[in-house]
Parts: structure tokens; sequence; C-alpha cells
């Protein structure tokens, strides 16, 4: 399975479900206005269908994962064409973000993810060097390279921490979505969630350097090292979650405001 062998696309299998479920949590919102919209809904799906095709012929790039990202988006238009089909604009209006988190199932296409992991090699390899140098450890950079004392260590792809990142955005969206109301702060805490894992991960690399250095060198490849990327994601959970209570407080706040206007405006 494409899923298990990815790092940047474990999250995949899970999609789908996760999408299902937010359709039953809000069913209420958003089935309570269906109607059929054969025509619209026939030709989305039918849209995903030949865009299927394409994707197989050579009307577009055929290196790397593009092939397959191209096949996923056909899939999610014919889904969404399909539920278009059966339950009408308004219900797909009101069912917006669980579609479209459906989006998520799409692969990054390489010229994307390649991007983006370089990204989290930079961000990390500077954050761990500020931290040496942070703590006193002489330390000296060359690109991903960063040299101290009795050990080297580089930044590799491996070490970019796509997957937990790629987590990390999908728990934030996901938390904007159910808790935030205000769009601006849904969109700044779904934005959060890149530096926070650059940081995260520069703070993994740290720490495992530090140990080794200090400790024992078994820290670069022990259980800490290969296992232990829960700690850190629960540590980046806890850097996120005082901006996204205060978030949620101070929406919980204008909604009352707006509350208490409307009840004033009504009495005169």
């Amino acid at each position: 399975m494409y899923a298990s062998h990815n790092q940047s696309s474990s999250h995949i299998v899970l999609i789908p479900f996760v999408a299902f479920f937010l359709l039953y949590l809000e069913r209420k919102d958003i089935f309570s206005i269906t109607r059929t919209s054969a025509t619209s809904g026939i030709a989305l799906a039918l849209g995903g269908v030949i865009f299927y095709l394409l994707a197989n012929q050579k009307f577009f790039p055929r290196g790397g994962d593009s092939p397959l990202s191209l096949e996923a988006f056909s899939v999610v238009l014919v889904w969404m064409g399909g539920f278009l089909l059966c339950y009408g604009f308004s219900a797909l209006r009101a069912g917006a973000f669980p579609l479209l988190f459906l989006l998520l199932m799409v692969p990054l296409p390489d010229v994307v993810l390649d991007r983006v992991v370089r990204a989290l090699q930079e961000g990390s390899t500077e954050i761990a060097y500020l931290i040496f140098q942070a703590v006193g450890t002489p330390v000296v950079r060359e690109g991903f390279v960063l040299s101290m004392p009795g050990v080297t260590i580089e930044v590799a792809k491996e070490c970019s921490s796509i997957r937990s990142s790629m987590a990390l955005f999908i728990t934030c969206l996901l938390a904007a979505h159910l808790y935030l109301r205000t769009g601006w702060k849904m969109l700044v805490f779904v934005l959060l969630s890149l530096p926070v894992s650059i940081i995260k991960n520069g703070i993994r690399i740290a720490t495992l350097t530090l140990l080794s250095i200090y400790v024992n060198p078994g820290f670069l490849t022990g259980r800490l090292h290969n296992e232990g990327g829960f700690v850190f994601f629960f540590m980046a959970l806890l850097i996120l979650c005082p901006v996204f209570l205060w978030l949620e407080k101070s929406d919980k706040g204008h909604g009352t405001a707006n509350s208490v206007m409307r009840e004033q405006e009504t009495s005169r």
C-alpha cells in the first residue's frame, strides 16, 4: 500500500473515515435542506471520470507521484459529484469542510513535496543550530550538516518530520473547524502548525544530539529516536494549546457580545 511506504502520505488511509465522521457529526445542519441536483452532480462526477482518464494519458506530467495524485483527485471529484447529485447545493455548502477535507487523500506531487520537505529541513536545522549555540555547545554548520565535538549529524529528508508535520496540520485543521468560528482566527491557528512543527523538530534533533554527547551515544539510534515522535508531537500540542484557548475564548466572547446586541435591538 502506498500510504504505508510513504512518510508524507501515511495519513491518507484515515482521511475518508474522518470526513465521513464529520458528515455524521454535522448531519443535522448538512442535511436540513436536501434537493437532488442531477445535472450539476452528474457533470461534476463526469468531470472527475474524464480527469481520471486524462491523468492516465500524456496530457499531464508523468514524473514521480503525479499520476497517483491526479487519480486520487479524480476520485474525490466523483465523490463530491455523487453527493451533489443526491443532496443538492445547500447540503454541499453546509458540508463543504468534510467534503473538501477529502482532498487530503491526494498525495502531494513530488515537486510540491520536495519544497515542503526542504523547508522543514532548513527550519529544523536552523532551530537546532540556535539551540546548540544557546546551551554553549560548539557547533559548525554546513548546509544541513551540524558538527559538534565527537558527533556530526545531517538533517536528512528522513529527519524532516514530514509525517509528524502533516499530523499536526490535520489536528490543527480539525480543531479550528470544530471549535473556532472566526475565519481569520481559524486561518492563523492552522498556519501556526508549520512554524511549530519546525520548532518541535529542531528541539527533537537538538535534544537527541545533546543526550548522545553528554549522556549516551546510543540516543541517536535508540528508542527515543525511532519511537519517541509522539513525545515531541505532544510537546507541539502543548505549545499550541495556549494560543488555541485564547482564540476559542475570544471567539466565545465575541459571540456573546453579538447576542447581547441583537437582544437589545430586538427589545427596541
